[in-house]
């Protein structure tokens, strides 16, 4: 809060933020750090905010009308009369007002300047949205550094012994509060024997964790119970019962599923929990407790709802996500037509049908990873092997379009795990296939990719899955590539191509010309790759081929990038140029892959022989990004160069 009266300064500061983030301590500080400004006084006022009697209206101003020299005979007997002697003074006096712990817009109104010399410094939990005029300054958790640093001076000179990895590790896992910072760095100055190394293993467990933030009278629970008070019921429950959700954050959706209430209401309920600082939102909508407040908040659940409350709970949130991540898998299958919605759950969110298109699937899939793992790793636990598989197999399609996701390998082996528990030989080898794929793009471990794929075209020729025989053909091919052994390798892919012709699965069998083309690229047998990707591009482009518009879009763009190589190292680089434009075109939601990034790189060397110099750099630097992203490190630092030195 500025002490200077230029134009602009704001009259009203307003300081928010959640439990002990510390706001009363930060305005106590800015106004001893401006008091100079203000000759006339510095006011305190405690609202009370968080209590069940916030400090009334007329008590607040009796008590500043009285800072203000007004004596008690003299205050006028209403609200209105004593708030116009008071602004009336304000006007006249350089003073600055501080009022703590506000409960609400109507509390704070009447206790605001109308103009005039005065400045006001407001704290509260709630945002406080409906004031105008005000300067707003949201406090949040402090950053490591930053945490550290105020521990290690809470205990002293105790933090030589003490170590500052031990000393980091506490302030991490005080989730950048400084109230729980406090509280931590009170414990061990009270107690000098303890070691921050012992206090920092007890707080590791989080079954423990909450009841270890209490020192003296300072507890942290207390200070998120008195926000936990404000809510209505409805709130409270979506509160609490959030806390079985396996990821960091959710959507208005998983919450009106988890507090078993309509999207709308659910709406309603985050909106009063953001409020009041016991969940952050984000532009995105999505909505994430801290970490102190996730364990407060299970806290309550064990507390207000019985074991058998809880368990239906975990039940159906647990359901709803497999349920939805299956139907949104669904969505990136080579069939055409929409995927039936497994669940009501997101019926009249923002007024449209849940899901409604790819994009959507793809969004809600990326957003919520955490938690759709999440419920796939409690229902694997719970050995509910029919959900789980089903799961992991509406992946399959869709995993090609985030190559590098991290938790596809996971995914699909605990498909795996499922299938073998049903004794479903024929689905257990469609999940070593997928999980071969992984090894072939992410590890790129050659040995497990052949391991994974002779086991399942075992089980395979066990069960007669004739479509997995091929797909283990399919899925090898990548390990033969990385070990050299190329005429295996097109061998695979070969046989996998015309079992799936064969078949009449015209998407997988596009799949497997796309691995012969890179094989006989690799070979130097240019002709014949142009041979097998031309024929995909023509699948691709035809009528009738049986694929939804965007895998044969998907189809396309990967059969283009070893086409326009094929065609660069035959010297035919206007052609080139053209496949491989196509092949990296911005726009399409793809994650970042090799493929990708190679034809990058190539795209990039012959705009660059074509004296396209711009052009050349733009494309070099995309390569350079994607690189970095997939950790290529030696390719990104390559490219940049490259880039650097374009014309």
């Amino acid at each position: 809060m500025r002490s200077d009266l230029g134009p602009g300064v704001a009259v009203v500061g307003l300081v928010t933020g959640s439990a002990g983030l510390g706001k009363t301590t930060f305005a106590v500080r800015a106004a001893h750090a401006v008091r100079r400004g203000f000759p006339d006084g510095v006011f305190f006022v405690d609202l009370f905010g968080m209590s069940q009697r916030p400090l009334p209206v007329d008590d607040a101003l009796a008590l500043l009308l009285g800072a203000l020299g007004v004596a008690a005979r003299q205050v006028p007997a209403g609200t209105h009369g004593r708030a116009s002697l008071y602004r009336s003074l304000l006007r006249e006096r350089r003073v600055l007002v501080l009022l703590d712990n506000a409960a609400s817009e109507e509390q704070v109104r009447p206790l605001l300047p109308a103009g005039g010399a005065a400045r006001v410094l407001v704290t509260s939990r709630r945002l406080l949205s409906g004031l105008e005029g005000v300067r707003r300054l949201v406090l949040g958790p402090l950053q490591l550094p930053e945490a550290t640093e105020l521990l290690t001076g809470i205990v002293g000179e105790r933090s030589v012994t003490d170590g500052e990895p031990a000393l980091t590790r506490l302030a991490q896992l005080c989730g950048g509060l400084p109230l729980a910072l406090r509280i931590i760095g009170n414990r061990l100055v009270s107690r000098p024997d303890w070691g921050a190394d012992e206090l920092a293993r007890r707080l590791a467990d989080e079954e423990r964790r909450l009841e270890q933030f209490r020192a003296g009278d300072l507890k942290i629970a207390n200070a998120f119970g008195m926000s936990y008070e404000q809510l209505a019921p409805a709130a409270r429950r979506i509160f609490r019962r959030l806390a079985v959700v396996p990821g960091r954050d959710v959507d208005a959706a998983l919450a009106a599923v988890a507090g078993g209430t309509s999207a709308e209401d659910a709406w309603d309920a985050l909106d009063d929990l953001v409020d009041l600082g016991l969940l952050q939102d984000t532009a995105e909508g999505r909505y994430r407790f801290h970490d102190l407040v996730r364990l407060f908040a299970r806290d309550r659940l064990q507390r207000e709802e019985t074991a058998a409350e809880r368990a239906a709970l975990a039940e159906r949130t647990t359901s709803w996500l497999l349920r939805t991540a299956t139907a949104a898998g669904a969505w990136f299958g080579p069939a055409d037509g929409r995927p039936e919605v497994p669940d009501a759950g997101l019926a009249g969110l923002a007024g449209h049908a849940p899901l409604a298109s790819a994009e959507e699937a793809d969004e809600w899939l990326r957003a919520g990873a955490d938690n759709w793992l999440g419920a796939l790793r409690l229902a694997a636990e719970g050995g509910r092997h029919t959900e789980v598989l089903d799961c992991a197999e509406s992946m399959g399609w869709y995993s090609e379009r985030w190559v590098h996701g991290p938790h596809w390998n996971e995914v699909f082996t605990l498909g795996a795990m499922a299938a073998a528990a049903l004794g479903d030989h024929g689905r257990h080898a469609a999940q070593l296939n997928q999980v071969a794929w992984v090894h072939g793009v992410q590890t790129l471990d050659a040995e497990a990719v052949l391991r994974c794929t002779a086991e399942a075209m075992d089980l395979a020729a066990r069960s007669g899955a004739t479509a997995q025989i091929a797909w283990a053909h399919c899925r090898a091919v990548p390990g033969y590539r990385l070990l050299g052994r190329l005429d295996e390798a097109a061998a695979s892919a070969s046989r996998a191509a015309e079992m799936f012709k064969g078949l009449g699965d015209t998407r997988a069998y596009c799949s497997s010309l796309v691995n012969l083309g890179f094989c006989r690229r690799d070979q130097g047998r240019h002709e014949e790759a142009l041979e097998s990707l031309r024929e995909v591009v023509a699948l691709a482009g035809a009528a009738g081929s049986g694929m939804t518009p965007g895998t044969a879009a998907f189809v396309r763009r990967h059969a283009l990038a070893p086409l326009g190589g094929s065609l660069a190292l035959l010297g035919r680089r206007a052609e080139a140029v053209e496949a491989l434009t196509e092949a990296t075109a911005p726009g399409e939601r793809l994650d970042p892959s090799h493929w990708q990034a190679d034809a990058l790189e190539q795209l990039a060397a012959l705009l660059a022989e074509e004296d396209r110099g711009a052009e050349s750099r733009l494309a070099y630097e995309r390569a350079a990004l994607m690189f970095e992203t997939l950790g290529d490190a030696d390719a990104h630092r390559r490219c940049a160069a490259r880039a650097t030195a374009a014309p």
